[in-house]
């Protein structure tokens, strides 16, 4: 696994680094280099990475110790998606505590993140000419920077405009509207959306939505705004859209994909 990690990475739809093995197949001083080889090569990819084996400590003690807490930090300094508790909430003492303890600590590594240079070595790693989609998501995420926006609001029905766009990794959270495809046969009606937008929970700044099944992928062109205001109301509930602030829209016109800005009222 280690030595065809390249071809690995390819295939897979993201990786956890199971470090508890990887102490085993490595020596202790190349943990650390492989782990950050890793997740950068995750990140350039737009895969999901996930680190595990961070608070071991705390399956019997309150607090972890301070080297654990760094390495938490590390871990999302270094571009994991997410941290995966294993032992210390399934049969640890203080599960709750432990998975509160993690957050803040994440929290905190997200506040000292240096987005800018992060999203520079971003495009200058994809290089050019980029794809179509690639461009436009980079395009949202320079657009979002720019306005300050408090949120970036993507329709897509596959998943990989907005896990395109949450690779640039911005300062705002990442609103994946999941618009759902009609499937027919002669016997019944089915939509699919519900599973694209499950997945993308385990992507760093991504929060999805299923819209409406009434409105599928196929009619996008003529519901979007009505999805929009759904995705406006539901930001707004949740606290992280205000008044007057402005809101960036990745979204398909016709034939054409198109970011605008848009600055909402009282």
């Amino acid at each position: 696994g280690l030595n065809h990690f390249d071809e690995i990475l390819e295939e897979a739809d993201g990786i956890i680094l199971s470090r508890g093995n990887l102490g085993i197949d490595l020596p202790p001083e190349k943990v650390f280099l492989f782990q950050k080889s890793a997740l950068h090569k995750c990140n350039m990819a737009g895969k999901p990475a996930v680190v595990t084996r961070v608070v071991d400590s705390m399956t019997d003690n309150l607090r972890p110790t301070r080297a654990e807490a760094t390495d938490v930090a590390n871990a999302v300094l270094d571009g994991s998606d997410a941290i995966l508790l294993g032992a210390e909430t399934l049969r640890g003492l203080y599960p709750v505590e432990t998975i509160s303890t993690v957050g803040r600590i994440c929290a905190e590594a997200e506040k000292v993140f240096n987005q800018d240079l992060y999203f520079k070595r971003t495009v200058k790693y994809v290089g050019e000419p980029m794809t179509h989609l690639e461009s436009i998501a980079s395009s949202a995420v320079r657009a979002a920077i720019k306005v300050k926006a408090s949120v970036i609001i993507c329709f897509t029905s596959s998943g990989r405009a907005a896990r395109l766009i949450a690779k640039y990794r911005p300062t705002m959270p990442v609103l994946s509207v999941v618009i759902p495809r009609l499937k027919t046969n002669q016997l019944k009606w089915s939509f699919t959306g519900a599973f694209e937008a499950r997945q993308s929970l385990i992507v760093r700044g991504l929060f999805p939505m299923l819209a409406d099944p009434r409105h599928p992928a196929e009619s996008t062109s003529t519901t979007n705004e009505s999805v929009l205001k759904v995705a406006l109301d539901h930001g707004k509930a949740s606290g992280v859209i205000k008044s007057h602030d402005r809101v960036v829209v990745c979204q398909k016109v016709g034939d054409s994909s198109v970011v605008k800005i848009i600055e909402l009222d009282d």
